[in-house]
């Protein structure tokens, strides 16, 4: 049995499973790497942070410990939940005895905020004076729910019981499950959550009622009864703007009958975790269907290079097909993490492998760029262009995004691989053990690679099991080729039609498979369509995005011998045919990266005029070797400009 972040039960209509236990081990890669700064930098800073910024505050003055001003926003109960998770899924790699009183003393904080019948929320308690659920919309109540069954579950499947962390959100979500049929029989939350959380809770515990429940709430939408609220007289507190249709809640057509993804990214990709989770549990074919329509239209043209979406910074939102402006990308980084949620999900329920790929983008670009490489310092916003210096922040007041990096690092080691009776499936390269149960008994494997600056993946069996078994590796979407040897000698290597690699034979323990995919550097062209783009090229080494940086142009010197004005990235571009290099070895705050090198042209920009007259034709540039970096490094050294797409001319 799984005892990761998600796991179908077992009459679940899912074509994968989850790995056993703690799923993948990882160690001594790229991944291990940032999962260790995560338990030992990340999670620390946020239990800091928490305090210093007044969330526990918040819930002393809920359980009439303190006294004090609320700390705004709304939703602050939930940056708690999503720490304690991460806190929880940081056990199946190492205990942290600090994290571990923390984890604790919240708990019992908790328990100490929580009204008689189960309800609990900070805000409503402290400041609304008790009045639930009269703000559908923006009150977040579920949402918070939602967050506090995960850790919960999360909990659960690290070794707590139900008289701890999950007592109290299983208290909480009886009520809920109470009070939706009759008095809350009309109520639409505002922004999903709560749907997925339901179904895992109701797999962790048993309670299969919450199946129910969370179906239910997925079908009351549609009725477009969530608007955002009205500016009135008198002061507005944040998070208060001007109406908005019910679009932005994905309240505008029953979820069945949606066919294009919008509104507010996160609130999106959360309501369709939720949607496929319930389907694979109740087999609502119409669901999983409709969160397909909705893929396919995210992926044709609301999805940035890097994975990213959300396009508009009016209301964190999705925007028309092909609006993806690089210099007004939004690409919240929750965004990025709801998206890898969803597409697992996605992968489960279907085994296709164009999710997985999705998700191998997602990770190492849309996300990862949302953490500093010091552990500590965080994107909320995650553009592809900046013309002016754009530095990390240690916390946000909406701190919704370092919690939820959090939560996501610590439990990677589950969106590694998966199982099926038959086989393993192998959906992201990365460096540790892995154990799966087959019929004929456990496949283990001991996994090395360099990945991503190496292409090589190499699987040592550990042990077997008795028969015949499916190995298989997906093939990434970039990958020209491949090779394989299996114990020093050839194999073919040519991907079947579901785009993963299949070796399937009687293993023996020592057995050790190698497959190989050339990293070679690929210069990258919009389609027509992206008119932001238009005539520019960007640059892609295996899974990884590559951007321009502004430390990294070459600084003149003028004509008698002193500095010069350092160039500016607008004026920077690429020739026709321009080949990038790799250029190893290059140290970004202490971290070692593998740029590229592409040789282009840096125009000065013009001291002063109307900028509409462009530059003189035939006016040469300045020749100049151009540096590109993995776009997750950037904003680790000198705050400056920075892009993705280069114009090619």
């Amino acid at each position: 049995m799984s005892n990761g972040p998600v796991v179908p039960g077992p009459s679940a209509r899912v074509a994968l499973r989850p790995l056993p236990g703690s799923g993948m081990r990882l160690r001594d890669g790229f991944w291990a790497r940032y999962q260790t700064l995560n338990g030992e930098v990340t999670i620390p800073h946020g239990m800091a942070m928490l305090e210093e910024t007044g969330s526990l505050d918040n819930l002393r003055i809920a359980a009439g410990t303190v006294t004090g001003e609320y700390a705004m926003p709304l939703f602050r109960d939930s940056d708690v939940y999503k720490t304690l998770e991460g806190i929880a899924w940081r056990r199946q790699q190492q205990t942290d005895p600090a994290q571990e009183r923390f984890f604790a003393e919240t708990t019992r904080l908790l328990m100490a905020a929580q009204q008689p019948d189960g309800y609990l929320n900070s805000y409503v308690q402290v400041v609304e004076g008790g009045k639930r659920f009269t703000n559908p919309a923006m009150g977040h109540e579920l949402y918070c729910l939602g967050h506090l069954l995960q850790a919960g579950v999360a909990d659960l499947r690290t070794g707590g019981d139900l008289d701890g962390l999950a007592g109290v959100g299983g208290r909480y979500a009886a009520l809920i499950a109470e009070l939706l049929p009759g008095p809350l029989a009309g109520f639409v939350p505002g922004h999903p959550e709560i749907e997925m959380s339901l179904v895992e809770f109701a797999r962790a515990t048993g309670r299969t009622e919450l199946i129910a429940t969370a179906a239910d709430l997925v079908g009351r939408r549609g009725r477009s009864t969530l608007h955002w609220p009205q500016r009135g007289p008198g002061p507005q507190r944040p998070y208060y703007q001007d109406s908005c249709d019910p679009a932005y809640f994905q309240d505008d057509v029953p979820f069945e009958q949606a066919t294009e993804i919008r509104g507010h990214a996160v609130r999106a990709l959360y309501l369709l975790s939720g949607a496929t989770d319930v389907s694979t549990e109740t087999g609502a074919a119409g669901l999983l269907r409709a969160a397909s329509a909705q893929w396919d239209d995210m992926v044709a043209g609301k999805t940035y290079l890097t994975g990213g979406t959300g396009s508009r910074h009016d209301r964190e939102s999705f925007g028309d097909r092909y609006e993806l402006p690089p210099d007004r990308a939004y690409c919240e980084t929750c965004a990025a993490i709801a998206s890898i949620m969803w597409n697992w999900r996605m992968l489960l329920a279907t085994g296709e492998a164009r999710f997985a790929a999705l998700m191998e983008r997602t990770l190492y670009n849309g996300f990862l760029a949302g953490l500093g490489l010091n552990g500590t310092s965080f994107f909320y916003v995650n553009p592809l262009h900046t013309r002016t210096p754009k530095q990390r922040l240690p916390w946000y007041q909406c701190a919704c995004c370092p919690p939820n990096v959090m939560r996501l690092l610590a439990s990677l080691g589950h969106y590694m691989a998966t199982a099926t009776e038959s086989g393993l499936q192998i959906h992201q390269y990365a460096a540790g053990r892995l154990r799966a149960e087959l019929a004929g008994g456990d496949l283990e494997l001991d996994l090395a690679t360099g990945y991503p600056y190496s292409g090589d993946l190499v699987m040592r069996v550990v042990a077997a099991p008795g028969g015949e078994t499916d190995l298989a590796v997906r093939l990434p979407d970039w990958a020209t080729s491949a090779g394989a040897a299996l114990n020093g000698r050839g194999q073919p290597a040519a991907p079947a039609g579901d785009h993963y690699l299949h070796f399937r034979r009687t293993w023996t323990a020592g057995d050790e498979l190698t497959v190989s995919f050339p990293l070679a550097p690929r210069v990258i062209r919009p389609i027509a369509q992206l008119d932001a783009v238009r005539g520019c090229v960007a640059f892609e080494r295996g899974p990884l995005v590559y951007c321009l940086e502004s430390a990294d142009l070459p600084t003149p010197s003028s004509a008698n011998g002193s500095p010069g004005t350092g160039p500016s990235l607008a004026g920077v571009s690429v020739a026709p045919g321009a080949a990038p290099s790799v250029r190893a070895g290059l140290t970004i705050a202490g971290h070692q990266v593998e740029a590229l090198t592409v040789p282009g042209t840096i125009i000065p920009s013009p001291e002063s005029g109307w900028p509409c007259t462009g530059t003189p034709a035939g006016q040469p540039g300045r020749a100049a070797d151009l540096t590109a970096i993995p776009y997750y490094a950037w904003a680790n050294r000198t705050p400056g400009p920075m892009r993705i797409w280069i114009p090619e001319r």
